[in-house]
Formats: C-alpha cells, sequence, structure tokens
C-alpha cells in the first residue's frame, strides 16, 4: 500500500525543486491583509516621516532636501528641550503609579466577593474616551469653582490654578495619568499575583512571616516579570502623552500651555498648526529615538532586578 503522507526529505524535495506546498497560497492570502494593514498604517508613515525629516516641506509648493538641518534647529531649540524636560517629569511621575498598582492589585486579589466589582471601578477610566476625561479633570482643576479648590478650602488651604499656572500643570497632568492607567495596570499585575503559588505563603505563615513580608519577599520578586512589563507600557504611553494637554489647555488663552508643552504636543503644533512638516517629522524620529533607546535601558537593567521563576 502507498502512503500519502508527506514525509520531511520529500517536503524537502519539493521546495528544492520550486513545488510549492499545497495550502501555501493559501496561507499567504490569511496573511495579506495584516501584512498590507502594517504596511498602509506603520510602515509606510515611517517612512513618509522619515523622508520628510530631511526636507523642507511647505505648505504650498514643492518639498526640499535640507539634509540635516531640520535636525540641527531641533537640537539648538529651546523649546524642545523644554518639551523633552515636561515629557521626561510627566513619565517619571507615571512611573510612581506602578508601586501603587501593585499595593492596590494585592489589596483587590484579597478582597474575596467584591473583587470583580472593584475591578470594574478601577478598569472604567481606561475605557473612558480621553477626551470625556480631560473635561471631566478640567473642571475638578478650575481654579475658580473647581472641585479640587473647593475640597481644600474646607480645610483651610488655598486652591491654586492649576492647569493655568506652569508651575503645577505636568503634576496635574501626572495625576491623571496615573488614575487613568491603574486600571490596565492592575489587571495585568492581577493576572501575575494569580500565577503566584499559594503554597508558598502558607509555608511563610507556618515560618511565621507576616502579610507584609510576605508581600515583600514573596509577592513582589514573583510578580517582577508583571511589574517589568507595565514599566514598558507606562514609559511608552507618557512619553507619547497628548490628549490630556490638548484638551485640558486648549480652548482658552491658557497663559501655561508655552511652558506645559510635550513632546508629541510639539510635534503636533510644528507639523499641523505652523504647517513645518520638515520639522515636525525631524521631532517624530526624535521621539521615536527616544522611546527606542529608553526601552532598550529597560530592558538592560531588568536582568539585575526581574526575577524569572
Amino acid at each position: 500500500m502507498t502512503s500519502t503522507t508527506t514525509t520531511p526529505a520529500r517536503r524537502l524535495g519539493r521546495r528544492r525543486a520550486g513545488v510549492s506546498e499545497p495550502g501555501a497560497g493559501w496561507a499567504l492570502v490569511f496573511i495579506a491583509p495584516a501584512v498590507i494593514g502594517l504596511a498602509a498604517l506603520y510602515l509606510w508613515p515611517f517612512l513618509s516621516t522619515f523622508v520628510k525629516s530631511f526636507q523642507d516641506v511647505p505648505a504650498f509648493g514643492p518639498a526640499t532636501f535640507v539634509g540635516a538641518g531640520n535636525y540641527t534647529a531641533l537640537l539648538g531649540d529651546e523649546e524642545f528641550w523644554k518639551a523633552f524636560g515636561n515629557s521626561a517629569l510627566y513619565t517619571a511621575i507615571i512611573l510612581l503609579g506602578v508601586p501603587l498598582a501593585v499595593v492596590l492589585a494585592a489589596l483587590v486579589e484579597q478582597a474575596g466577593r467584591g473583587r470583580a466589582v472593584y475591578r470594574v471601578l478601577f478598569f472604567l477610566p481606561v475605557v473612558t474616551l480621553p477626551v470625556a476625561v480631560g473635561m471631566v479633570w478640567r473642571f475638578i482643576y478650575n481654579g475658580d469653582f473647581g472641585l479640587l479648590n473647593t475640597v481644600l478650602a474646607w480645610f483651610g488651604v488655598h486652591g491654586q490654578f492649576w492647569v493655568a499656572d506652569a508651575r503645577f500643570t505636568i503634576y496635574a497632568f501626572g495625576v491623571v495619568g496615573i488614575w487613568m492607567s491603574l486600571g490596565i495596570n492592575m489587571i495585568i499585575l492581577g493576572a501575575g499575583l494569580q500565577a503566584v503559588p499559594k503554597d508558598l505563603y502558607e509555608a511563610a505563615s507556618l515560618d511565621g512571616a507576616g502579610r507584609v513580608r510576605q508581600f515583600f519577599h514573596i509577592t513582589v520578586p514573583l510578580l517582577t516579570p508583571s511589574i517589568f512589563f507595565v514599566t514598558i507600557l507606562s514609559v511608552i504611553g507618557a512619553l507619547q502623552m497628548f490628549d490630556l494637554i490638548f484638551v485640558m489647555l486648549r480652548g482658552v488663552n491658557n497663559t501655561a500651555l508655552a511652558d506645559s508643552k510635550t513632546i508629541v504636543y510639539l510635534f503636533y503644533e510644528k507639523a499641523f498648526v505652523q504647517f513645518d512638516q520638515g520639522y515636525g517629522a525631524a521631532v517624530a524620529i526624535v521621539l521615536l529615538i527616544v522611546i527606542m533607546i529608553a526601552t532598550a535601558v529597560q530592558f538592560r537593567l531588568q536582568r539585575r532586578w526581574v526575577f524569572y521563576g
């Protein structure tokens, strides 16, 4: 009896002979939509932006090649460095929300029956439109009749113009950013907590370790892979922050806007308000490089503190 099974040797011989595998055409058909989508929505915009970063692209007329002129102007631009500093400060504030998410995730996991309710409440900001979030917090931060100043007045604390004073705007945005990211961070960390063996806690209890000691000596070390993943997402998301500034500072003559721009807002302003697309493209490419460097540094440092048990 002749077997119809194709052995690895036969498949190798067919490939060498130039004969395609059965179903190879269908495989290409199925992956084509994903490949086309990635090429159209990611690869082509990146290549177009990269080319424009070496050009002077006016609002009307042909583009001209200027070499590294846009990058030279960018590195010598005080406005860019101020935006870079604001983005770095905002990122540092957002990272403060990671340990907070770890503690809250651990508390929610011990909540018993109310666990699902707490998860939903913390996750609501994640599924809420950023524009709606910005509008609500703009009302809370209002210096004349905002909710925050009203609560502070109950305790005799003088309120501030939180989103109209450049001394406070980035910190105010950081609070909102932490609030918005807690939900997704807690979901990821909660999944990591469920993978921690319960036997370790039982053995630690028998040895006399309390809840706090178990948290720092069992929970946190075994949760470091999830913490590392959350940190990566937090840094990338923070460096791309734009919507809060656009919603909370735009629409009025806000004097704090000039000193509160982030890198992404600077890109938007240069490329789509001032129509200096070449300079805006250079800002976008520099932001990409900064994100790549930050991610590479995090992957390098994770060897020292991430425990893959």
